[in-house]
């Protein structure tokens, strides 16, 4: 009877990350093949199709919701974002002024008409670990077809001990009807590794002090 199967069976694991497997093993999970049908969790990196969550049964786990990525990438948040700042403006008054590029390129461009220098901070739509970002005074960077989402960069962030940081809390959401959320209490502050300045044309490059992607930061000297 599937009512009686042990807390802890078989796992299936699509990922590029190792420490998956290692915590797999060490937790007693036993890692299945692709051609078994009896599973208990299914680990991917990529997204989950409904072809899948159609197969599943009562007992069968996945790691991600189906169209999650609608929050995941960088254009589609900023997209959600936008089109709810203008139904429920005080409510959505939290993030920067944001662009999906190219659709927004002429809103985007309108913005160096002006006679002050503003800073913009540009990622690419899909990459992740601070991959590709930087930050712009300008708009000849910008190649037509190109993705990206640029932000109204904030000039004065929130510091500790003179350096840039972020604060990220994690929840898990187990189902969304009705929705269920647990939030891990702790949290992980994350620090740019470089003393932080005032962006100008000199410091615009120096992503150790601008970002505080992890990825990025582990490179310094002075991580």
């Amino acid at each position: 009877q599937k009512t009686k199967r042990k807390a802890l069976g078989n796992k299936r694991l699509h990922t590029q990350y190792e420490v998956l497997e290692d915590a797999a093993r060490e937790t007693n999970f036993r890692l299945s093949t692709d051609e078994e049908e009896d599973w208990d969790v299914w680990w991917i990196d990529g997204p989950i199709f409904t072809s899948l969550l159609h197969k599943m049964k009562l007992y069968q786990r996945t790691n991600h919701l189906p169209d999650v990525f609608a929050l995941a990438r960088k254009n589609l948040l900023a997209k959600n974002l936008n089109l709810m700042q203008k139904a429920l403006p005080n409510e959505y008054n939290f993030f920067p002024q944001t662009w999906v590029l190219p659709g927004d390129s002429k809103s985007f461009k309108d913005q160096f008409n002006g006679k002050r220098s503003k800073t913009f901070i540009i990622k690419p739509e899909y990459n992740c670990q601070g991959v590709g970002i930087f930050l712009t005074r300008n708009y000849d960077w910008l190649i037509q077809g190109e993705h990206y989402v640029a932000q109204k960069y904030l000039h004065k962030p929130l510091l500790i001990e003179g350096l840039k940081f972020d604060l990220r809390i994690y929840v898990l959401v187990t189902g969304v009807s009705p929705l269920r959320c647990f939030i891990y209490k702790e949290g992980l502050a994350r620090f740019a590794t470089e003393q932080y300045k005032s962006p100008m044309g000199s410091n615009l490059n120096n992503l150790c002090m601008h970002l505080t992607n992890y990825a990025i930061n582990k490179e310094a000297d002075a991580f």
